[in-house]
């Protein structure tokens, strides 16, 4: 089964979603993200994805009384955005986080990303955001020299159960994902993979599941700007 998992991201207290990650293309949608995340509950989601993008790209959660607010729906939430330290993964579970997302603190220190899979199990993912195949830290602003895929398939050697994979290039572009890139991350890990980045439109999540069906590792897709400009609903993708 594919699970979707409806995105918010915060910037500044209000939901916004960014264009290929730059902090001055973004659009605001709710001035409170617990808003959408109370419909996408109303149409059956079970889980959201949450970014704290001021977090990213300040190295520390800023928003954790909105996770917190978001929490308060009933939703699972799956949470990142400056988590670079055992107290901030601790701050975002104990606000109500089910699933917390490692970034750029893993892509520098894998025994960081092995204690804490130690401390906390599978509620520890690893996000990895690519460009032109090589891992971007810190909101997306530097990009290393790591290969995503080798990282990828390190990752689930240390224990990482669940990967965040986002395609850059693609990601708010409303432009369908890089199922090319997204299959070869599928063939290069035994991790639980979430697809993330330009999903638009009905027919790339049919894609998807059929991306599903023949990699088992396919776990599920992050939708976000198709929804808030009304492409497509959360009622539509689950049917």
């Amino acid at each position: 089964m594919l699970n979707i998992y409806p995105a918010v991201d915060i910037k500044g207290g209000r939901c916004v979603r960014l264009k290929q990650g730059v902090a001055t293309q973004a659009t605001t949608y709710f001035d409170d993200p617990a808003e959408p995340a109370r419909a996408f509950a109303a149409d059956g989601a079970e889980w959201i994805h949450v970014v704290d993008l001021d977090g990213a790209f300040e190295g520390a959660p800023r928003n954790l009384d909105a996770l917190r607010r978001i929490a308060g729906t009933g939703l699972r939430v799956q949470f990142g955005g400056g988590l670079r330290d055992a107290a901030s993964v601790e701050a975002a579970l104990d606000s109500g986080a089910g699933r917390v997302i490692l970034g750029t603190k893993a892509a520098a220190d894998e025994a960081f990303v092995a204690e804490m899979v130690r401390q906390h199990g599978e509620k520890i993912a690893v996000g990895i955001d690519a460009k032109d195949g090589f891992v971007a830290v810190k909101g997306w602003v530097e990009v290393t020299a790591l290969g995503a895929v080798d990282f990828a398939a390190r990752l689930a050697l240390a224990g990482v159960r669940t990967l965040i994979y986002t395609d850059i290039a693609t990601d708010g572009m409303l432009r369908g994902p890089n199922f090319t890139a997204l299959e070869v991350m599928l063939a290069g890990t035994t991790a639980a993979v979430i697809a993330s980045g330009g999903v638009s439109c009905r027919e790339d999540i049919l894609r998807l599941r059929e991306l599903s069906s023949r990699y088992g590792n396919l776990d599920g897709a992050i939708v976000g700007k198709a929804l808030y400009e009304k492409r497509v609903t959360l009622k539509e993708i689950k049917e």
